[in-house]
């Protein structure tokens, strides 16, 4: 990619957070959604769980393809395709006449998304190659999320209690259309010198694990734990995650290249990024539920309770952006670990839903949390590999949130589920809910523990060495080198 004008740099940076931006707030917009599309379309706490998972699900399974596809065809090209998909998904997925409708168009949607976050990162590590700059401009780009989270309810709320919420996904249609449109204009075209080839059996063992872990999670509290469908798709996962571990190393060009995973900052940015979105999938899951089906709040009164954990999400993102910049990644890391952790014991132990004024202080610890969180595992991520690779260290990065918010969703709400099953379902919410909130309590602790391990001196010389490592080797793969 040539060197391009300040200005020039974040024009193309806004253009990457217009696509993050409709990304976001269709997760936030349809939590806010979700009780009337149980009730307009007679969902089951699983059919909420899917409308959310099958998106995160095929977002998981194919961002890394669409990272190295990426690399390999041209970046832009590959960007412009997936917003392109995800705005005919969201067509789609406004005109869809039942469940199954809406969950195979969520499918269609999430397609075109896997196109979109990391290709969008990898095009912003290579426009900005300054560190420092890069760690900002990061920021700005975590800020987005908490744009989305603060705007997500609300706007969410006017339109599901006034129009519907079929309502919700005409939001992505002006985005994604003026978005493709000036990533033509203004986007050049960037590609890997030494992209990796595609890796079929790979992609489907990535498939074939993500997809038959997240339905044995999902239905297993209705078909019992050990029923022979629900073990058969819990060996499925198994046999696949084994096969990736078989073969993927024997390969030149993998599909995930475990060698990643040598760098203790970048094992540590994976798994921060599950836990982190798997509490925040969770979270989110069980609030609307909550403030809806059980207080009997409207849609947009949820989306206003809410508000100050979006407000800290917001405001904490580019502060983390300016630590992980000038002080690096420990600092945001341990204060994001605390205030998770702290949230899921205010929930779980001090019964936080029984007043406003706790209820309010577990949504600003939360999004104290959570906004500072998001910039230190995309800033790990990225710069700790080569630039050549910067499209699937990204990929592997948006994998693990997807997978992390896969994950999220499903185990509360089988937890919630189990919880509810023997009780009326409004009446006994808040007591099915408190072990998920132990559960969500563990991620915040393992965000901490992890987040001090990896992220001191040790770490950043294995980061260094791993670097290294992957920089030879392509040296030693390039055409040029073979020919001689």
């Amino acid at each position: 990619m040539p060197e391009l004008t300040h200005r020039r740099q974040l024009l193309v940076l806004a253009i990457c957070c217009m696509s993050l931006l409709i990304v976001s707030l269709d997760n936030t917009v349809l939590n806010v959604a979700l009780p009337s599309i149980r009730k307009e379309l007679d969902a089951s706490v699983a059919g909420m769980q899917w409308t959310i998972d099958a998106y995160t699900l095929v977002l998981a399974s194919l961002l890394m393809l669409s990272g190295s596809t990426a690399d390999r065809i041209g970046r832009r090209r590959v960007f412009q395709a997936g917003l392109l998909l995800f705005t005919l998904g969201s067509l789609l997925c406004s005109l869809a006449p039942n469940l199954e409708s809406l969950v195979a168009f969520r499918m269609v949607q999430a397609t075109g998304g896997s196109m979109l976050n990391p290709v969008a990162m990898s095009i912003i590590a290579n426009t900005f190659t300054d560190p420092r700059e890069r760690a900002r401009a990061i920021g700005v780009w975590g800020g987005v999320v908490g744009i989305s989270m603060a705007a997500g309810p609300l706007v969410g709320g006017v339109l599901v209690d006034s129009v519907g919420w079929r309502s919700i996904f005409w939001l992505n249609l002006p985005i994604g259309l003026a978005a493709a449109l000036l990533t033509w204009l203004y986007i050049p075209e960037s590609r890997a010198p030494k992209p990796r080839r595609p890796d079929p059996v790979g992609q489907l063992l990535v498939i074939a694990l993500l997809g038959s872990l997240t339905y044995a999670i999902i239905e297993a509290p209705s078909a019992g734990w050990t029923s022979p469908l629900i073990l058969g798709f819990s060996a499925l996962a198994v046999l696949a995650l084994a096969g990736l571990l078989l073969y993927e190393p024997r390969r030149a060009e993998p599909l995930i290249d475990l060698r990643f995973f040598r760098s203790a900052p970048f094992s540590g940015a994976t798994v921060i990024a599950v836990c982190a979105f798997a509490s925040l999938g969770g979270f989110l899951f069980l609030n609307t539920l909550y403030l809806q089906d059980v207080r009997g709040l409207s849609a947009l009164d949820a989306g206003l309770y809410m508000l100050p954990m979006a407000a800290m999400t917001l405001v904490c993102a580019p502060l983390a952006g300016r630590l992980v910049g000038s002080r690096g990644p420990r600092l945001p890391l341990l204060i994001a670990g605390i205030a998770m952790a702290a949230t899921g014991v205010l929930f779980a132990a001090f019964e936080a839903e029984t007043s406003d004024a706790m209820l309010f202080a577990g949504y600003v610890l939360f999004g104290l949390g959570f906004g500072m969180v998001n910039t230190p595992i995309t800033n790990t991520a990225v710069s700790g590999m080569p630039r050549a690779q910067a499209g699937v260290a990204a990929a592997v990065a948006s994998t693990s949130r997807q997978i992390g918010q896969t994950l999220g969703v499903a185990v509360i709400g089988a937890v919630l589920a189990a919880g509810v099953s023997s009780t009326s379902y409004v009446e006994g919410f808040v007591a099915a809910s408190r072990p998920a909130w132990w559960v969500l309590t563990g991620c915040g602790l393992c965000i901490l523990v992890v987040g001090a391990m990896t992220s001191g001196a040790w770490a950043q010389e294995t980061a260094r060495r791993t670097a290294d490592r992957l920089e030879v080797r392509d040296l030693d793969q390039s055409p040029s080198t073979a020919a001689a």
